[in-house]
């Protein structure tokens, strides 16, 4: 089946047609790097990996272009660069370098560009320069402002007339605008804060013009698929929009709108006044990233996402119940899922098996139904192992590739129940769990529960499996 997606902008569900299926565009706002992210940051991103994955399985890898800005340049930038003494580069190069890492540990792939509000300076600057020429933009008192009233389609995308949006939010009604919904393109810069020459007067950009800019810099307008969290939707994707077009003239800024819904925590906001926050810097020292990629997941990506305790244990049941599927089959089939099969036929009917959870994902990304279609594989394979081992191997290949294009299964089973060992410990636990094993097969029970209860000590989980083999997990 074709891939359909939700477009916010129409409010209906539409098959994915690219305007060039040669070069696929796909652009999502990263982050402002001024701080560790936190878990409600990382959605957007393992949402949209997801994605890009599929993507990239359609139309090749060579084909899909995904870029993910970071924005490096911004209020609380310069306020954490004024209260450290260092430049902005500084606090954006250190923070976008944790994003990068802490995000990779989530499984995310890089994306094929990472365009800098910094680095498309002159783009900003003639963008805005193209927008005063046509009227849509006006200078007063040291800034650029966007003429809301030149653009009549503002508002569409977030589905409320001018006034209503005037109306219901926030809105900076400074003497100088002649509308109270204009935006700043450009402003002054402050004593202290980073400062570009401009025919506009020295200063720095506003935030919605950077994305503007690095999208027709870096991709070109229109863009196939414009992606990005619900609570950009207005103001930031709105006036991306009116900017866009009326820089030039185009009928078309993004083909199509996806949007991820909110993330709460123990069913409220998350927010650091009420001291809920979770950084993903922190999370993926407690859990491995792939649990937390799998309960990110764990819900249709347009729904609220709950997160909790009790999601974050299912999520690392549900992997280690199919890690421990993929380790079984190693043992009967003496080979690893991760080397293709040998036999072309047999490497396409593994790829073939994975129709179920691309069928999910084409149905506006349903990473839920994605989920059950793997835990099916999963099954099967299971029952292959233990009643017709000649399918084994090509299910438990089914179940990686499967789970490659959801970012699951890609670790060495050992591996993922060893979580990062080193070697001493490694021999330790085998050693403990080997005479455990003898002392199950003598019967000598009290002996067992007490080894158990060393391995427990040792923060390892002994998990018996069929015909009295036992693997081994790390807990946190």
């Amino acid at each position: 089946m074709p891939l359909s997606i939700h477009d916010t902008y129409s409010r209906t569900k539409r098959p994915f047609e690219p305007a060039d299926p040669e070069r696929v565009t796909l652009y999502v706002c990263g982050p402002t790097v001024y701080n560790y992210a936190h878990i409600g940051n990382a959605r957007p991103v393992v949402v949209f990996d997801v994605l890009f994955r599929l993507l990239r399985h359609a139309y090749g890898d060579d084909h899909v272009i995904y870029a993910r800005n970071i924005t490096d340049v911004d209020d609380k930038i310069n306020a954490a660069a004024l209260a450290q003494g260092v430049s902005i580069s500084t606090i954006t190069d250190k923070f976008a370098a944790i994003y990068n890492a802490d995000m990779a540990a989530l499984g995310a792939l890089a994306p094929t560009m990472q365009p800098r509000a910094t680095a498309h300076i002159d783009a900003i600057v003639a963008m805005i320069g193209r927008l005063v020429a046509n009227a849509s933009a006006y200078a007063a008192d040291g800034h650029v402002l966007f003429d809301t009233q030149a653009f009549p389609d503002y508002g569409k995308l977030s589905g409320h007339s001018l006034d209503d949006l005037i109306a219901g939010a926030r809105v900076d009604v400074a003497p100088y605008k002649r509308n109270p919904a204009d935006f700043v393109l450009w402003k002054p810069s402050k004593a202290g804060e980073p400062v570009w020459d401009s025919p506009f007067g020295p200063g720095r950009p506003g935030w919605h013009i950077e994305c503007s800019a690095m999208i027709e810099t870096t991709l070109g307008l229109p863009i196939d698929i414009h992606g990005g969290g619900h609570d950009l939707i207005f103001p930031h994707h709105e006036n991306e929009i009116a900017q866009g077009r009326c820089a030039d003239h185009a009928e078309t800024y993004a083909r199509y709108w996806m949007h991820n819904g909110f993330l709460t925590m123990d069913a409220e906001k998350m927010s650091k006044s009420l001291g809920n926050v979770r950084l993903v810097h922190e999370l993926i020292e407690r859990f491995p990233g792939e649990v937390l990629r799998w309960a990110l997941l764990s819900a249709h990506y347009r729904a609220p996402l709950d997160w909790t305790d009790d999601l974050l244990e299912q999520s690392q049941r549900t992997l280690d119940r199919l890690y421990q599927s993929l380790q079984d089959a190693a043992r009967e089939t003496g080979r690893s899922a991760a080397t293709p099969l040998a036999d072309p036929r047999l490497e396409a009917e593994a790829l073939a098996g994975a129709q179920a959870v691309v069928d999910a994902l084409e149905d506006d990304l349903n990473t839920p139904a994605a989920m059950a279609a793997l835990s099916a594989l999963a099954t099967a394979l299971r029952q292959a192992v233990t009643t017709k081992l000649e399918d084994a191997a090509v299910k438990q290949r089914t179940l990686v590739l499967a789970g490659g294009l959801l970012g699951f299964l890609q670790a060495d089973p050992g591996a993922w129940f060893e979580g990062g060992a080193d070697e001493a410990l490694k021999a330790q636990v085998e050693t403990l769990i080997a005479a455990r094993a003898e002392a199950r097969r003598a019967k000598d029970w009290s002996a067992a529960d007490r080894i158990r209860g060393e391995l427990t000590a040792l923060g390892v989980e002994v998990l018996d499996g069929p015909g009295g083999t036992a693997t081994w997990r790390r807990r946190e």
